[in-house]
């Protein structure tokens, strides 16, 4: 990263974290609503770890996926309650980390009603604060690769199965309570990535054109029209 370009990084970032200083987490009655429209509402919004061993590590949330309970083939709650997706059936507002492929953590938020089983995935940020110890656990510091796509973004903040059932209404892990910032992106949605079940349910939704959205088909329509982004705050 050249001097200029990381001078404007370290400025935002601390933008950034003067902005979450005042911030609080969201309320649970945020995440008591379905996967959808929460994989929506939570584009824009910024996920913060306040991490013992790397201090505060925070991006916006750029790319979610929506899974459903019983009825959802390609949810992990598909087939009952087991005691690794015991959180899925709520309360909302409850972490649910797995482990998948003998590789990687994902990172999802519970949501909808105690009983339920659904969940939102959260496939992709945009790192905005503590963006060396993300470089340091992710081996590169190009900030479009940090954090982009499930498997990085768990890497990247230090998340693993002991940060499974963390109550998101209270730290360490949470969503800020700021108002969700887009930039101007629309909101495009297809459908979700990996799956041989369900595949096609255009339930994984992005920020169009962002760069820090991950890899995967972005064959999609948008879901929302891009609005003119308001002030000059950090980015």
């Amino acid at each position: 990263m050249s001097r200029k370009r990381r001078s404007r990084t370290d400025a935002a970032a601390e933008l950034w974290r003067v902005r979450l200083a005042g911030a609080r987490p969201l309320p649970r009655a945020f995440y008591a609503t379905g996967p959808r429209a929460l994989a929506r509402a939570l584009l824009g919004r910024v996920l913060v770890h306040d991490d013992p061993a790397a201090g505060r590590l925070a991006g916006r949330i750029v790319e979610t996926e929506a899974y459903g309970g019983r009825d959802d083939p390609a949810s992990h709650a598909h087939r009952g309650e087991t005691p690794r997706n015991r959180v899925m059936f709520g309360p909302p507002g409850h972490a649910y980390v797995y482990f998948t492929y003998g590789m990687h953590h994902c990172f999802n938020v519970v949501c909808g009603r105690a009983g339920r089983a659904m969940a939102v995935l959260v496939r992709a940020l945009e790192p905005l604060v503590g963006l060396d110890a993300m470089a340091s656990r992710r081996g590169t510091d190009e900030r479009s690769r940090l954090a982009r796509g499930p498997g990085a973004l768990a890497q990247a903040l230090g998340l693993d199965r002991t940060h499974d059932r963390l109550d998101l209404t209270r730290g360490p892990l949470w969503v800020a309570d700021l108002p969700a910032e887009r930039g101007g992106h629309a909101v495009a949605r297809g459908p979700r990535v990996g799956l041989r079940l369900a595949a096609d349910r255009p339930w994984r939704y992005w920020l169009a054109a962002c760069g820090f959205v991950s890899r995967g088909p972005r064959p999609g329509k948008p879901a929302d029209r891009p609005r003119a982004r308001r002030g000059r705050g950090p980015r």
